[in-house]
């Protein structure tokens, strides 16, 4: 175990110069199971002293300091903040002032985007020309509300970024293998997204549904190039021995964290 690495590199993310962008694994903290042992949850019902040190392992491992560091406060939305420098520390170090957040971007060098997952999808924006970065939190509820494709627009917006100018990324997650549905959940997805029906297939008396393909689609219908959008093509239901999965755990899990800076 002590060989297993502390968090993976980011497809499309690792050759680019003067950037950071990983998904931790649950191996390197010091967590007790079943948060065991990388656990970065504030409110699973693990000593805060644990996931502190386990923070502060991270910032050690990659020289960033927790105070460069923005936690969001993530409710299954679709609202993506704007931060910048201001926000440095907040809700770890320094007091929170956003409010309810599963996406955040900055145009900032030095500020370290942080969000935390357990099974949902990370995914990852990057336009090198203008220095800007996005990192969103998509479990299902906001992948139906279309919360990647909002951040897109949001970089367009604000920043001026173009589409064909975004490199796009997505991490670890539960994949289609392993994510079932109900009818309920099915309906949902084909009526606010009707092209999801491509990427949602029968499975018994369920469904079962491609999170990432249909991220991808989402991306795509905003201009960003095919080539542009990478995949990890990791499963954290599969792969539950290396990250933490609020499925593989039957709802006892810690959290991993994503993390995405552009460097000083």
């Amino acid at each position: 175990m002590e060989n297993l690495p502390m968090w993976v590199n980011i497809p499309g993310m690792d050759r680019e110069e003067n950037i950071t962008a990983i998904f931790t694994t649950r191996h390197g903290g010091v967590s007790s199971a079943p948060y065991d042992t990388l656990n970065f949850s504030l409110h699973k019902k693990n000593k805060l002293e644990n996931v502190l040190e386990n923070f502060r392992r991270l910032s050690e491992k990659t020289g960033i300091p927790m105070d460069r560091m923005v936690l969001s406060k993530q409710v299954h939305g679709s609202t993506v903040s704007i931060v910048d420098k201001r926000h440095c520390g907040m809700g770890l170090t320094g007091e929170r002032t956003l409010g309810d957040t599963d996406g955040l971007i900055t145009g900032s060098k030095g500020v370290a985007l942080v969000t935390f997952y357990a099974d949902c999808v990370p995914v990852y924006l990057y336009d090198k020309k203008e220095g800007v970065i996005g990192l969103v939190h998509s479990g299902w509820r906001s992948t139906i509300e279309n919360i990647s494709a909002k951040a897109v627009e949001k970089m367009k917006s604000v920043f001026n970024c173009k589409p064909e100018n975004i490199t796009a990324a997505i991490g670890p997650h539960i994949n289609k293998c392993c994510f079932e549905i109900g009818d309920d959940v099915y309906r949902e997805f084909v009526s606010k997204l009707p092209f999801s029906k491509e990427m949602i297939k029968p499975s018994g008396e369920k469904w079962k549904a491609d999170l990432s393909g249909i991220i991808a689609r989402s991306l795509i219908l905003e201009g960003i190039d095919k080539c542009n959008i990478h995949d990890i093509k990791r499963c954290t239901v599969c792969e539950k021995e290396l990250f933490f999965s609020h499925r593989g755990g039957h709802g006892n899990s810690g959290t991993a964290i994503a993390l995405f800076m552009m460097a000083d």
